[in-house]
């Protein structure tokens, strides 16, 4: 997108009161960090932020710590990535969650895989807001942009 339709873009959802969706199936780091800056901007843009978290990457929201992988393209990168986030005072994906969350946003873990996992409302960690099915995930996000992750 050029720099004039981004800013028609800003100006759309502004007036229209703009709504995103993003769902969340991978555990890997190098896809938690962009859930935390999507959900983050558009939260901070004044978007209803629905967030819903399926899969393993479940894991990255329990209050046992789990090790977040990098995907095998990228993890030569990632001590290079890590150390470019910390010198450049790049908040962590799960910083910036909070902070959307500070301002609105919504995450909720997919009841059908915490089941699968054998993991209940109680292990996951204060990032998530509730464990529903995803029926209820689909009418929060109704009219949302939908971003999978």
């Amino acid at each position: 997108m050029n720099e004039t339709t981004m800013e028609s873009a800003g100006e759309t959802s502004a007036t229209t009161g703009g709504k995103l969706a993003i769902i969340a199936y991978s555990g890997t780091a190098d896809k938690l960090i962009p859930l935390g800056v999507l959900a983050q901007a558009a939260a901070a843009m004044g978007f209803a932020v629905e967030i819903f978290v399926t899969g393993f990457s479940l894991l990255a929201f329990t209050k046992e710590r789990h090790e977040l992988p990098f995907a095998a393209e990228y993890a030569a990168m990632a001590p290079q990535l890590a150390e470019s986030l910390s010198a450049n005072k790049i908040a962590p994906w799960d910083e910036m969650l909070r902070q959307a969350k500070e301002l609105g946003a919504r995450v909720h873990a997919c009841s059908m895989m915490s089941t699968v996992m054998g993991l209940g409302p109680d292990d996951f960690g204060d990032l998530v807001d509730d464990v529903v099915g995803a029926a209820t995930f689909v009418a929060a996000a109704e009219g949302a942009e939908t971003f999978f992750i």
